[in-house]
């Protein structure tokens, strides 16, 4: 999708929309000639009254045809930035497959900054994305034809913004999208990191280690996980350092990202109903690695490291099996009672690694961890553990501005008790009662002291079995702004 920004409409063919707080028939900003009549009945007749990304939709003469004209509202409250989002992203989804190839937002005599006019943009945008790579037999009428959005009459800084803050964003969040998207036989650990490694172009340091580094590390739990899998585990590293400049004063943040690329359960099978869904359960190393490209590509001025522990849970001969005790890198042992608690495995030797090496002053993990907490929090929130009540109200205010929303859990010593076990330091997994609580407890033990850390759920949240107004069905790219926002955050403001 190619955005441009104009001081005036362009000349030829378009669909013209118009962000409207009422209907008003006689509009200067309506094709000339239009019958201020038959606009005021067409939007009556759909019922469109200026609601806040309402449309209405019609077709009005013009010298040399008729041309589609959609007005779309802007509500009776103050517009905010997630609105101007999704007017874009509403106006994308109704023209996407129409036949129309370009769209003309015309934000004339709104008074609008350049940022509402960058983030009808971004909606645009991101509300574009496809990936029809595998669909060879679609119609004409099933494929896109909107290759162009023109936002004409914002200020002059909207061009500015787009291409230093918004592009970016969209850069990543596709990247995210894509990952989770692909199928397990194309994304496996090491094709996972042959896709990050075109971030070094954007100065992106990075770091492989493979299962005999690993190994030799004491990543067991990690390994343990993967010892099923004809594909070898890595371990991926991505580093931002964009505060360099302030030597020994740059703080570092680390986020981990889980990347189990299909996880069938291990022995301890899933039933097969649905089993196909969880080539994304890489959704958090996903989000980590879009992050990465967004904040080398804005060039944001914070040191920031991505790692993204990956892996593939299958039963077979080598697999583990529940009863087994492995020893993390940590040190601490861990009693395997349901090969399926995967994830906060392969997590654990990561968030120990990243500790030990990096020393990150603020530690935040994502992670599809738990169904329980698609129980819990539904579609709408990602579930938030965290062990510092200012970082918490930090992470909830970046889910507002961002738009992926957060909802902070409790901690606390009688749920960390649920996981003890009679023969090791821990298990994998506790009682069914509240299982994304201890499962956050587990990875809670492997925070070293003064380490802020957060733990981020975010199973409800990777893919959508409906469509919204910046994503179709499938993958959101959940957690890419989030990040992002939260680097902004606590390092750039």
């Amino acid at each position: 999708m190619q955005v441009r920004f104009a001081s005036e409409r362009p000349q030829g063919a378009y669909a013209l929309a118009l962000l409207v707080s009422k209907v008003e028939g006689d509009d200067p900003r309506l094709p000339s000639g239009s019958p201020a009549g038959l606009i005021d009945a067409s939007a009556q007749q759909q019922r469109f009254d200026g609601e806040a990304a309402g449309i209405a939709e019609m077709f009005l003469g013009e010298e040399n045809g008729a041309r589609r004209v959609l007005l779309i509202g802007l509500g009776k409250e103050a517009a905010t930035g997630a609105l101007y989002e999704k007017i874009g992203g509403t106006l994308a989804a109704r023209l996407l497959c129409s036949g129309e190839t370009s769209l003309v937002i015309d934000l004339s005599g709104l008074g609008l900054d350049g940022d509402a006019a960058a983030r009808v943009a971004l909606g645009a945008a991101l509300r574009s994305w496809r990936h029809d790579a595998y669909r060879t037999t679609l119609k004409a009428k099933q494929r896109p034809t909107l290759t162009e959005v023109v936002v004409v009459g914002g200020s002059a800084d909207a061009e500015i913004l787009w291409q230093a803050r918004y592009a970016p964003v969209v850069a990543g969040v596709s990247f995210a999208r894509d990952l989770v998207t692909e199928p397990a036989n194309v994304i496996y650990p090491v094709s996972f990191v042959d896709r990050c490694r075109s971030l070094a172009d954007l100065g992106v340091e990075i770091e492989i280690l493979e299962p005999e580094e690993m190994k030799r590390l004491g990543m067991n739990s990690l390994l343990a996980v993967a010892q099923g899998s004809a594909q070898p585990a890595r371990l991926l590293a991505m580093h931002w350092n964009g505060a360099k400049d302030a030597g020994d004063d740059a703080r570092t943040v680390a986020f981990v990202g889980k990347g189990v690329t299909f996880d069938t359960g291990g022995i301890s099978i899933k039933p097969a109903a649905g089993m196909e869904a969880m080539k994304w359960d890489m959704g958090g190393a996903a989000a980590v690695a879009g992050a990465m490209t967004v904040l080398a590509m804005r060039k944001a001025k914070a040191n920031v490291i991505g790692v993204c522990t990956l892996a593939e849970n299958m039963p077979s001969g080598t697999a583990q099996r529940p009863g087994d005790v492995v020893t993390s890198m940590s040190g601490q042992t861990i009693e395997v009672i349901n090969t399926d608690a995967e994830g906060r495995m392969v997590l654990c030797d990561a968030m120990t690694w990243v500790q030990q090496k990096h020393e990150p002053e603020i530690m935040i993990d994502l992670a599809t961890l738990t169904g329980a907490m698609i129980i819990s929090l539904g579609h709408e929130y990602a579930g938030v553990f965290c062990n510092d009540d200012a970082l918490a109200a930090q992470i909830d205010a970046a889910g507002k501005a961002s738009g992926d929303s957060t909802w902070r859990l409790p901690l606390g010593e009688a749920y960390d008790r649920l996981i003890d076990s009679p023969i090791a330091d821990m298990k994998n997994s506790g009682p069914r009662e509240g299982g994304s609580i201890t499962a956050a407890s587990f990875l809670g033990r492997y925070v070293e002291e003064g380490v802020k850390w957060a733990h981020i759920d975010i199973a409800g949240m990777v893919w959508a079995n409906k469509a919204a107004p910046l994503w179709d069905k499938g993958a959101t790219g959940y957690g890419v702004r989030l990040i992002d926002q939260l680097v902004e955050d606590l390092f750039e403001v």
